[in-house]
């Protein structure tokens, strides 16, 4: 049985910790910073003084072997009187730290000692606990005569509660393992394709890889995934499945999949992370934590919360955890965090594996932990998202309004002021040459130095004044929200490297005006050491074409594999129509406007129906639709609007009502909310037309990313524009086809996309494709097509 690790410091904390909830209380200062006062403190310390000190203890708890380590910041062995030294930083002043706190000082201090005392067989130590106070650098300095009696008896009164804990664990797992011996697939067949999908990810498991798997719409790609995985679980190749997605609804997907596992037997704890922001409670919105009755002694109230949960809950969803959150008046959302580690299944946002700033430190401190595995759904979605979350930027204006609201509001505090106005100089300073040019930006190749430099005395004056226990203003929120977004500047300053561009804008005014971005354009070796951190993954979706294209973006390994399944529907069911008469490009877009209007109305009268037609943007949207509607007055049309709500996507999507007797036809963005995640299966959909192959926009960052993979060899038009354009074409016409019974017509508005550049893209069930050289062609085609697929089988209403 492979031995498990846990860390001293989560130890302690788990087992001992009491008290409040309290983000305000914590240090804010970085690991780094807390790094080098650790190391000017050591240095003072004399030569017989060993720092980073690494202690481990192996014992078995709830009959598993455990390792138990950590590194004391500091021993003296070779005296009479033997030290281990714990150095602790933090801004608030020592004597108003909290019992708790100075507990769990203290704590991983006795775990030290009773490791040390008896590797060294030693009858007493002197603890040191030194707090160094960073805002006013104030050093204390306390000690305390520890002997291996209370070492003994300390070490083992921790390690039985945390036991206990264990031992609840252990239960969970063994009655989980007992249901999946007997778990059978959910349906009583497989699609095609299915169980090669299911064995592709079960053979990933097994050796340890990542997958990257192309899985056409009707694949089942959820169950598909997580089926194997849990099958994987039983038999204890891992102990943690985490189903990381993009959007609400596919998180939504993968509930559903546990609910069907769990009515054919299977019993095991899942967890689905809200947002926080979405799950805090309306009451806690405008609290201080202090005042905040969800937060004030949750961990008091934490562990008996805890157990509540898992001894009468399986499925953790967003409203069984606000239920037992108000039970036992617990933050929901950090409820569900401590609720994670007891759970199996957890479905979550990209954001908790790849985002720097928010993954989820309690799973992910550690790389290739062996228990843990990902599903990544609908993948293609994570290049951009990667990059986004890669990327920070700051603007002058925040500056130049808490500047004019500490004067409003006679907020006293020279040196934040006099710290606020000189970021503000940095702001000015180092956008100089961009207002010299006379151009509104430019691009840097390397990061800005003086201005992090300024950035980073800005957030250590904010820090100090924020330790001296400000009181809840709009003043102080908006000093906060700048604070983090300065914290958040200075995060992805650490990753800055070739792979990052410094781009800095000037508006015309300048008191409001000026940005600096740091713009990642290839965060795909950061992704790679986030794949890194479990067992193995498997990247999925039903547009990942061409695969080579998402494994080098996403950061896949060397030796990761790949795999495009064909589509479970018959070819015959859908007609990939290319209209080579129509141009689309921005100069020939009026001059072939009829031809697209034609052509969109002879799609729609070959069989009554409802239809989608896509467009890349707004205005081209806007154009087609009116011209459209001009010429057909008499159809009925629906067009998407950029402020739609949800009540608005509602009645959009409402008007596509089954057999319907004359054709309604919707005007959408490509690459919108209706191109991706809707279900619109049987009669409701039964043609789309696209108009355009999609390109992005042309602009200055999407030509940065051209010309940074085409200095690496690679074709860089292909990567920031072609691919990300097509991936919407494929999506939107993915929203045809859902069922085994659906049948319909994509047709292309494009002569571009006849071009060998754009075919040699096409996934596998796109390469019936029929080129239409004439509008004369149009019609007859659809005839043809329609007369050969009449419709006779019932709808298909399997989910998985």
């Amino acid at each position: 049985m492979e031995t498990q690790k846990i860390g001293v410091r989560e130890l302690v904390e788990f087992t001992l910790r009491t008290g409040d909830l309290n983000a305000r209380a914590n240090s804010n200062n970085t690991a780094l910073e807390g790094a080098i006062i650790h190391r000017r403190l050591q240095k003072q310390r004399g030569a017989n003084y060993q720092k980073e000190y690494y202690l481990e203890r192996e014992l078995t708890l709830a009959d598993r072997p455990f390792l138990i380590h950590g590194r004391a910041d500091g021993v003296i062995l070779d005296t009479d009187n033997p030290l281990i030294e714990e150095i602790k930083t933090s801004d608030a002043p020592f004597e108003e730290l909290s019992e708790n706190t100075l507990t769990l000082y203290w704590a991983q201090a006795q775990i030290y000692a009773y490791i040390l005392m008896t590797d060294e067989d030693l009858d007493a130590v002197t603890l040191q606990l030194t707090y160094f106070q960073r805002p006013t650098e104030t050093v204390t300095q306390t000690t305390h005569h520890y002997t291996q009696q209370e070492a003994t008896a300390f070490f083992e009164q921790v390690t039985s509660e945390y036991e206990s804990w264990l031992l609840l664990r252990s239960e969970l797992r063994t009655s989980r393992n007992a249901s999946i011996a007997t778990l059978p697939f959910p349906f009583d067949h497989y699609r095609a394709g299915q169980r090669e999908f299911a064995v592709s990810v079960y053979k990933t498991i097994r050796l340890k890889k990542q997958l990257f798997i192309e899985a056409p719409t009707g694949t089942g790609k959820t169950i598909s995934t997580v089926f194997p995985c849990i099958k994987a679980m039983g038999e204890n190749e891992i102990q943690r499945l985490f189903y990381l997605t993009a959007k609400q609804s596919t998180r939504h997907v993968a509930e559903e999949a546990m609910t069907l596992l769990a009515q054919n037997g299977l019993v095991l704890r899942s967890v689905t992370l809200t947002a926080k922001d979405t799950i805090t409670f309306p009451e806690e919105a405008d609290l201080p934590p202090e005042e905040n009755p969800y937060m004030v002694g949750y961990y008091d109230r934490l562990k008996p919360a805890l157990k509540d949960v898992l001894e009468n809950e399986t499925q953790l969803t967003r409203a069984v955890i606000e239920t037992y959150a108000r039970r036992h008046q617990v933050d929901p959302f950090e409820f569900s965090l401590d609720l994670s580690l007891f759970c199996d299944v957890i479905i979550c946002d990209y954001n908790y594996l790849f985002d720097p700033q928010v993954y989820l430190q309690r799973f992910f401190a550690i790389d290739h932990d062996d228990d843990n595995f990902f599903l990544v759904d609908e993948a293609h979605n994570l290049v951009s998202r990667a990059r986004s979350m890669y990327s920070a930027e700051l603007t002058v204006a925040p500056l130049t309004d808490l500047i004019s609201l500490a004067k409003e509001t006679f907020e006293t505090h020279p040196p934040l002021v006099s710290a606020f106005r000189k970021l503000r100089k940095a702001f000015y300073q180092y956008s100089g040459p961009v207002m010299e040019s006379g151009k509104a930006d430019s691009i840097f190749n390397d990061s800005v130095s003086g201005f992090n430099k300024a950035v980073t005395e800005l957030t250590e004056k904010i820090s100090d004044w924020l330790a001296q226990q400000q009181p809840q203003t709009p003043f102080t929120q908006a000093v906060l929200d700048y604070y983090f977004a300065c914290l958040s500047y200075l995060k992805i300053a650490d990753f800055y490297d070739e792979t990052f561009r410094t781009k800095i804008s000037v508006g015309p005014n300048q008191d409001r005006e000026i940005t600096f971005k740091q713009l990642c354009l290839d965060p795909s070796a950061f992704l790679h050491d986030s794949l890194l951190k479990g067992r193995g993954a498997v990247l999925f979706s039903a547009t990942f074409s061409p695969l080579s294209y998402y494994q080098r973006m996403l950061g896949g390994a060397t030796d990761s594999l790949c795999y495009q399944l064909p589509s479970p529907f018959p070819p015959k069911h859908q007609a990939i129509l290319l209209a080579n008469y129509i141009e689309t490009t921005y100069r020939k877009r009026e001059a072939n406007l009829a031809a697209t209007i034609t052509s969109i109305k002879t799609l729609i009268s070959a069989k009554p129906g409802n239809y989608l037609i896509f467009l890349p943007s707004y205005h081209y949207l806007q154009t087609v639709y009116e011209a459209f509607h001009l010429a057909y007055p008499d159809v009925d049309t629906i067009i998407q609007s950029s402020d739609m709500d949800e009540a608005k996507r509602a009645a959009f999507l409402a008007a596509f009502q089954p057999n319907p007797q004359e054709p309604v036809v919707g005007f959408a963005i490509l690459g919108g909310i209706f191109s991706e995640g809707i279900d619109l299966t049987g009669d409701r959909l039964i043609g789309v037309g696209i108009v355009g192959v999609g390109l992005p926009g042309i602009s200055e960052e999407n030509d940065l990313l051209r010309d940074y993979f085409d200095s690496q060899g690679e074709p860089g038009f292909d990567y920031a524009y072609q691919l990300p354009g097509l991936n919407h074409v494929f999506q939107a016409a993915g929203r045809l086809i859902r069922t085994v019974a659906d049948q319909g017509v994509v047709l292309l508005m494009d002569r571009r996309f006849s071009e060998r550049r754009y075919t040699r893209y096409f996934p596998p069930h796109w390469q019936y494709f029929r080129l239409l050289a004439t509008p004369e062609e149009l019609a007859p085609t659809l005839d043809q097509f329609w007369q050969l697929n009449q419709k006779g089988s019932p709808h298909e209403n399997e989910t998985h």
